[in-house]
């Protein structure tokens, strides 16, 4: 089954029994629970649009590991094509949920796992790479969901993995047994874990010998034993609870801590093993392949935020004014340069010795910098657009009661052609997008933080011939 249908990703996360807690609760029937479904329901937009006529072209790739077609959300970039189509499906999807939709860190996750495996295979002679492309081959066949295990709790920063008090602060190595290794740790902002058949886990950052146990790679279904996953508690999820005042009505997002409680990983489910020097190319090209996709999300979420404001200043009657114009095409604006630079990342991508297409790293970095700055920014745009009512609006119950609510609906009311009842639907939006923390963070850390975005450009940058053409133009002889 190369290509599952929405209703059979449901069928078949309920036919898993994932470990998890959820405000203080142990939950067995994890993926209907109310805080969990709406995420549910935006990953299974992935595997909607696959089916549908106007968008499989996007969603839908041929594979040369399976010969047949699958789900883009599982495809090795094999060229320039696919990193563009890439770029466009995720901004599709975004449009659609206006929310995370979880696969993408899979997906690069995957990518530079065959990459950087191929490189290790050739200095030391294991078998990483042919690991990691049956895997991945088993992913295409069976259409799974797979989120990227990436970012360690840290402990105290200042310290070295190996130096930490407590050494499980970073998921590590524990033992080697015949069967297979030994981990324990923990992984913070688990985008969508609940969502996920299977979790490809891989190391958050540069190591050295005295850290060889951290340097691990390995992926896993979900419901592994020893696997336990807590929510972890955001803003305006009471209503979800409650089933009203919904800004988003359909989808949702989740970020969940996992933890790995001495979890025994298969061999041939193990992708790298104390080979210390290759943990931080296998994080670079990771990060790097996920802030080229942050710049087809964060478009789509511009998308949304451009028009909620657009239809919230026509509800307000203020849609002709000229500032309002004006920040409204600043919206525009922030949102195609991200999605530019990241297709711009796409068309100067270069192939690897594994056959895998690397992204610019130059230009995917651009583009996340600049929506760690620009986004909120949007956001901020937004709210000014729409007005106080984003923060201080009645709730449903009050326009259903029927003592108040025709109140509610004669003084809330905006142009005459609209209803109050659409106003407020609007207003809710525009505060779940204002202020809905999970969210609005992955905009400034999503990917990394905007440190080490810099950090990257700087570093791929070539100052040298920068300097060069400088020199050149002012007389300077070399």
């Amino acid at each position: 089954m190369a290509l599952k249908t929405a209703e059979q990703y449901k069928h078949s996360l309920r036919q898993m029994n994932p470990v998890a807690y959820i405000l203080g609760e142990k939950v067995a029937n994890v993926s209907d629970h109310p805080l969990i479904k709406p995420q549910v329901e935006a990953v299974a937009q992935t595997y909607s649009l696959a089916h549908q006529a106007e968008t499989m072209n996007l969603l839908v790739a041929k594979s040369k590991l399976t010969g047949g077609q699958v789900n883009r959300f599982t495809q090795l970039f094999e060229n320039i094509a696919d990193l563009t189509a890439k770029v466009k499906m995720i901004r599709l999807c975004a449009q659609t949920t206006g929310t995370c939709f979880m696969r993408c860190t899979g997906l690069d996750a995957m990518n530079a796992t065959a990459a950087i495996t191929c490189e290790i295979d050739q200095k030391y002679g294991t078998n990483y790479h042919q690991r990691a492309l049956k895997y991945i081959k088993y992913v295409q066949e069976n259409d799974l969901a797979v989120y990227c295990g990436n970012s360690d709790v840290k402990g105290d920063r200042s310290l070295r993995p190996s130096e930490q008090p407590d050494p499980d602060m970073y998921l590590h190595i524990v033992d080697r047994t015949k069967d297979g290794i030994i981990v324990r740790g923990a992984k913070a902002h688990q985008s969508g874990s609940l969502c996920a058949h299977e979790v490809l886990v891989l190391p958050d950052r540069d190591m050295r010998q005295n850290d060889k146990d951290y340097a691990v790679a390995f992926a896993l279904p979900n419901d592994t034993k020893g696997i336990l996953n807590i929510y972890t508690r955001g803003p305006l999820e009471d209503r979800l609870l409650d089933g009203i005042d919904l800004g988003n009505v359909r989808f949702g997002k989740s970020c969940p801590l996992v933890i790995y409680d001495n979890v025994l990983v298969p061999w041939d489910r193990v992708f790298l093993c104390g080979e210390y020097e290759f943990a931080a190319p296998l994080l670079r090209m990771f990060a790097n392949y996920h802030r080229h996709s942050h710049g087809g999300c964060k478009a789509g979420m511009g998308d949304i935020l451009i028009g909620a404001a657009a239809t919230i200043a026509d509800y307000n009657g203020v849609a002709g004014a000229s500032h309002i114009r004006s920040k409204i095409t600043d919206m525009v604006r922030m949102s195609e340069v991200m999605y530019g630079c990241c297709l711009a990342a796409s068309t100067e991508a270069e192939r690897t010795a594994s056959g895998v297409y690397f992204v610019n790293p130059v230009l995917a970095n651009t583009s996340k910098l600049y929506e760690s700055i620009n986004l909120p920014e949007m956001i901020r745009l937004l709210i000014d657009i729409a007005g106080g009512l984003v923060a201080t609006m009645p709730s449903e119950k009050d326009l259903d009661n029927a003592e108040v609510g025709h109140l509610v609906k004669k003084y809330l009311k905006g142009v005459a052609d609209v209803s109050t009842e659409d106003r407020m639907r609007m207003f809710r939006l525009i505060e779940y997008l204002g202020f809905q923390s999970r969210d609005v963070v992955s905009n400034i850390m999503g990917g990394g933080s905007p440190e080490a975005h810099r950090i990257t450009l700087l570093r791929e940058t070539d100052l040298e011939a920068k300097k060069k053409l400088a020199k050149r133009l002012a007389g300077i002889k070399p």
